[in-house]
């Protein structure tokens, strides 16, 4: 009699425990967490327009006509005032076109969106300032005679520097004898920079080598930091050139083009 009591009230024991640790596991999947969930974002075209305005002008000098692309490229993430649960990271987790990510890694200063976005323009006026002495240091050209003028609509953050002063290059110089850096290809890449021409890390790099893919480029100039990152998990047919310096992406596409010299790689 008691052994079959004991077996009968087993089942009903465990159901009662078995409340709080479903109302635990709830408030878990539910509740936000401290991330954002990052995806590719767009890319921009830094050689051409974006939203019908050219994204490099130039005054005092004459830009040449340039074949082929230079993008600049993005990631998009979940903003922060989003609710993201651990559903929505383990989802991410599982997939290649999404990585989660701390939030405080993705908004590092500002409480409200106007803080963040008044933040992220602040950084990017500053990279294209920057590119652009960058850019002129390189060719030895002085910034008091030629005028450059770089826009880029909805995109904040100083990670299109690189890309802002191989534009710049191209559209005064090309790769020095009369040709284009790209050769005709279409090139992406992502890199912070200084005034002294040296590139900096990013991050996002994996989701970024995604969006260059997708739009079209054949080759992406990575901060050579972060190489095993993006060989991690680089798409098909993208070819990874690491970079540390303006010189270095220079030489590094003149070489591509020409065939001769040695082209660097992860």
């Amino acid at each position: 009699m008691l052994s079959r009591l004991s077996s009968l009230s087993r089942p009903v024991a465990v159901g009662v425990c078995a409340l709080p640790v479903a109302a635990l596991l709830a408030t878990a999947v539910f509740a936000p967490l401290p991330f954002s969930v990052a995806q590719p974002g767009m890319t921009a075209n830094v050689l051409g327009e974006n939203k019908g305005d050219p994204v490099i002008t130039i005054s005092g000098a004459k830009p040449r006509t340039t074949t082929g692309q230079l993008r600049m490229t993005t990631i998009e993430a979940t903003g922060p005032d989003a609710r993201v649960g651990l559903g929505d990271v383990i989802d991410a987790w599982f997939r290649e076109d999404q990585a989660v990510m701390p939030r405080d890694s993705v908004y590092p200063t500002g409480d409200t969106v106007e803080e963040i976005q008044k933040h992220n323009e602040a950084a990017m006026k500053e990279s294209q300032d920057t590119a652009t002495e960058a850019a002129l240091g390189y060719l030895g050209e002085d910034s008091g005679d030629i005028k450059v003028t770089l826009r880029l609509a909805d995109v904040g953050g100083p990670s299109a520097g690189l890309l802002f002063s191989l534009g710049i290059v191209d559209k005064l110089d090309g790769d020095g004898s009369g040709g284009d850096l790209t050769g005709g290809r279409v090139i992406a890449g992502t890199g912070t920079i200084d005034d002294a021409g040296n590139v900096g890390a990013v991050g996002g790099v994996p989701l970024k080598t995604q969006a260059a893919r997708r739009d079209g480029a054949t080759v992406f100039l990575v901060p050579r930091a972060e190489c095993a990152d993006a060989e991690a998990e680089l798409p098909k047919g993208l070819r990874l050139i690491p970079v540390t310096t303006l010189k270095g992406a220079v030489n590094a596409l003149v070489a591509l083009e020409s065939g001769k010299g040695k082209v660097p790689s992860c």
